[in-house]
């Protein structure tokens, strides 16, 4: 196998690691012996572009081949001797199964807090309470007491993993495996640190500012990266997730970005028409009502409503109206009511004797 690898892989000596990556790729299904039965030669190139790519597409073997040429590349890390070109070709189609030690990630976690509307609306920075796997200060995470420092696992020499080897029709087939005895983190522990026992983390209570923004709905999530549980041993931290609670506010339901407010007037401010006062986000407001407004009319007053989370401008206040029969009246009252009825030709319910008297009183 005197020929120069690059050449094998049909590649440039510049190649990038996915340039060399994705020739090997092409090469191996073209030459592989399962596409090519019986074909020696097509096996022999097959061994000997794997045999090249084992070697280019290691960083260290790759620096010593460029300088010292196929006999200086030959220093492989311990155990690759083993690695077959079956396996190696199952070890890249199958995914990076060489990754070294496992990195654990702390896990996301999830809280709610409440909000009222107003807040919601107009955004503040809101200071939340949370009780999170945090990491811990006697040992800034390492795990080790005070003074010590992890050991190599000796199981998988700190790589993390371990190599199990089976054979095939096409070779020795390679696996890696997370190691057992140190969980796939490569290290070991001799002095646990008293406080965390060697996790590197505890639990403690946490005030966390949440900067909530302007038009945020009920329902909906603030990712705050990395504040989440921290990892074991000093890995990285997860994400805390914030899902908001918007208290039911007793003069507005919230449609997107609208705002619906009920409003009662009388039966006389609805016939005559009348300017009222509804309450906004921002204070109060006039609102000019027209003669012969009808039940259920509704009436628009533009940008009083949310914010646009992330935008500009607001929704609009939506005043939904509502007349108030009234069910209790004076002797006074019922004779101008029914008075009222003759003179529009309604048909209406005789009034007592003493509310015809008032009425003959009132307009004789």
């Amino acid at each position: 196998m005197s020929q120069d690898l690059y050449e094998l892989l049909e590649i440039n000596p510049r190649a990038t690691e996915s340039e060399i990556k994705r020739a090997y790729r092409e090469l191996a299904r073209r030459y592989h012996p399962d596409g090519n039965p019986g074909d020696n030669e097509a096996e022999e190139k097959f061994k000997e572009i794997s045999h090249a790519y084992e070697i280019l597409s290691d960083p260290e073997r790759r620096r010593r081949y460029d300088q010292f040429g196929d006999t200086g590349s030959r220093g492989a890390p311990s155990g690759s001797d083993a690695f077959g070109f079956g396996g190696l070709f199952d070890a890249f189609f199958s995914g990076d199964q060489f990754s070294g030690r496992a990195t654990s990630r702390g896990s996301d976690l999830e809280i709610t807090t409440e909000l009222s509307l107003e807040e919601a609306a107009f955004g503040y920075t809101h200071t939340v309470e949370a009780r999170i796997p945090s990491e811990c200060e006697s040992c800034t995470g390492s795990g080790c007491a005070p003074g010590t420092f992890p050991e190599a696992c000796p199981d998988c020499s700190g790589q993390g993993q371990v190599r199990q080897v089976r054979r095939s029709i096409l070779g020795q087939m390679v696996t890696a495996v997370a190691c057992d005895r140190c969980s796939g983190t490569g290290q070991q522990i001799p002095s646990p640190c008293p406080e965390c026992r060697g996790e590197g983390r505890v639990m403690a209570e946490q005030n966390i500012d949440v900067e909530i923004p302007a038009g945020i709905d009920n329902g909906q999530q603030l990712r705050l990266p990395n504040r989440g549980a921290a990892a074991p041993r000093g890995g990285p931290p997860g994400d805390l997730y914030v899902s908001i609670r918007v208290t039911p506010h007793p003069d507005f339901e919230r449609r997107g970005n609208d705002l619906w407010h009920r409003h009662s007037i009388s039966v006389t401010q609805a016939v005559l028409g009348a300017t009222i006062t509804v309450p906004t986000l921002d204070g109060v407001r006039e609102l000019e009502l027209s003669s012969g407004t009808q039940p259920d009319a509704v009436k628009r007053i533009k940008g009083q409503g949310v914010p646009r989370l992330g935008g500009s401008g607001r929704g609009d206040l939506m005043v939904q109206i509502e007349i108030e029969i009234p069910t209790r009246f004076d002797e006074e009252q019922a004779a101008l009511w029914y008075h009222l009825a003759k003179i529009r030709g309604e048909e209406v319910a005789e009034p007592s004797h003493s509310v015809m008297a008032r009425l003959r009183s009132v307009f004789r």
